[in-house]
């Protein structure tokens, strides 16, 4: 039972970890700024939602497809925030 995480685990756990580590700064940022709050509020918790969601169904497997779809759909909307945030600044 005491079975350690394979390499490619730990980098989809880290890959998993950035984006929502990146969500709370930017809810940080949006508090502070009193702007862009209802997405700043809502990512982190769709993130949560997600990751408890297909982690459940892929029984706690970190190499699992679905969890995996989840990591890159979050790395996406990171890419879009960014895109966003240099088109306005």
């Amino acid at each position: 039972m005491s079975e350690g995480l394979t390499r490619s685990a730990k980098l989809w756990a880290l890959g998993a970890a950035i984006p929502f580590l990146l969500s709370l700064l930017l809810l940080g940022f949006a508090a502070s700024r009193q702007t862009f709050l209802a997405f700043a509020i809502g990512w982190p918790i769709i993130q949560i939602f997600g990751y408890a969601g297909s982690l459940k169904r892929a029984k706690g497997q970190i190499d699992h497809p679905l969890v995996k779809t989840q990591v890159m759909l979050h790395w996406m909307m990171l890419a879009i925030l960014i895109a966003i945030f240099t088109r306005v600044l």
